[in-house]
């Protein structure tokens, strides 16, 4: 009885600790790769209580009268700095319902910060330059990535078993510019394809 416990308790400690990885493709129907998506998993066991912390700069900055980057990947209650790298003055805002905000004029070498403390998309503009528009997804996710330029992404260390795949990107042809799976994560990898289309943004862009 007491080798049969233990060979129970040893499987179960295996089965938690394996993990998988997830390749997503994003691609139009054509085949081409859409870059700038984000792709977010939240299995179905949970991601965990520990703070959400991602490897890429957690910055917003103006520079060549643009945003750079034009979407970024937060977690939610994660602090965003917005540099100012142009020699002209940006006044950024947001009328998101994620969050509403403004950073009123400012300079060239000024870095003001703002928390985001609810999951959703934030869009922003610059009042004084109607072209600037990018966009901030605050995720509640560890397992969130940004399509490059191949389209493809790889995440790692996901558990294994059932979980909600999420692809969202500015003017995706879906609703809420977004494509929602369900999936089964397996040992040790699986693969996904996402096909959808763009729309034009518009011409005259504004936070919303």
């Amino acid at each position: 009885m007491r080798a049969a416990a233990l060979v129970f308790l040893g499987s179960l400690f295996c089965t938690e600790a394996v993990a998988a990885d997830l390749t997503v493709n994003v691609r139009t129907a054509a085949g081409e790769p859409i870059r700038d998506a984000v792709v977010t998993v939240h299995p179905a066991a949970g991601v965990g209580a520990q703070p959400i912390r991602f490897a890429w700069p957690q910055e917003m900055g103006q520079q060549n009268l643009q945003f750079d980057p034009f979407v970024l990947i937060t977690p939610v209650n994660g602090d965003v700095a917005f540099p100012n790298r142009d020699g002209v003055r940006h006044h950024v805002y947001s009328f998101s319902p994620a969050k509403r905000f403004e950073l009123k004029l400012y300079g060239k070498g000024e870095t003001p910060t703002v928390r985001f403390e609810k999951v959703g998309v934030v869009a922003l503009g610059c009042n004084i330059h109607d072209s600037m528009v990018a966009f901030i997804k605050v995720v509640d996710t560890p397992f969130a990535i940004k399509t490059g330029p191949t389209g493809s992404v790889t995440l790692h260390g996901l558990p294994t078993g059932a979980a909600t795949l999420r692809v969202w990107r500015p003017y995706l042809r879906a609703p809420n510019n977004e494509v929602v799976r369900q999936l089964v994560l397996r040992d040790p990898a699986s693969v996904e394809v996402v096909s959808a289309e763009l729309r034009k943004p518009p011409i005259r862009h504004s936070a919303y």
